[in-house]
């Protein structure tokens, strides 16, 4: 797949609910996920298995009420952006916050092999 297939894609699946099902279509099996923080498993993991891990994580830890997504902004030849705006709670403490993030991915051999999540305010 094309950089703009990739992209179009992610925020698709994103916006569908498929996301989870799209980390084997659309990542490389070694890709690796850095986030801004640390957020108790690393900063940055490595293999789809992983990044699964992340997910499943994310969805016993948050609930979630709502976002809206940008993009994705390609920049040619290997990366695109994508922005991402939630509403979640914590579930451990209750606290319900709405943010945003930036997204960067890289793209090689037709699938994502490095995703960085860039957190606002």
């Amino acid at each position: 797949m094309d950089l703009k297939t990739i992209a179009d894609e992610l925020v698709a699946g994103c916006r569908e609910g498929r996301e989870y099902a799209n980390l084997d279509v659309l990542y490389a099996p070694d890709a690796v996920s850095v986030e801004g923080a640390d957020m108790g498993q690393g900063q940055s993991i490595s293999g789809v298995a992983a990044i699964k891990g992340k997910h499943d994580w994310w969805r016993a830890n948050h609930t979630f009420h709502g976002g809206e997504i940008e993009g994705p902004f390609l920049m040619q030849p290997d990366k695109f952006a994508v922005v991402f705006g939630m509403d979640v709670t914590t579930n451990e403490t209750g606290q319900r916050m709405q943010g945003k993030e930036v997204a960067i991915y890289t793209v090689a051999d037709g699938r994502i092999t490095r995703e960085e999540f860039f957190y606002g305010n």
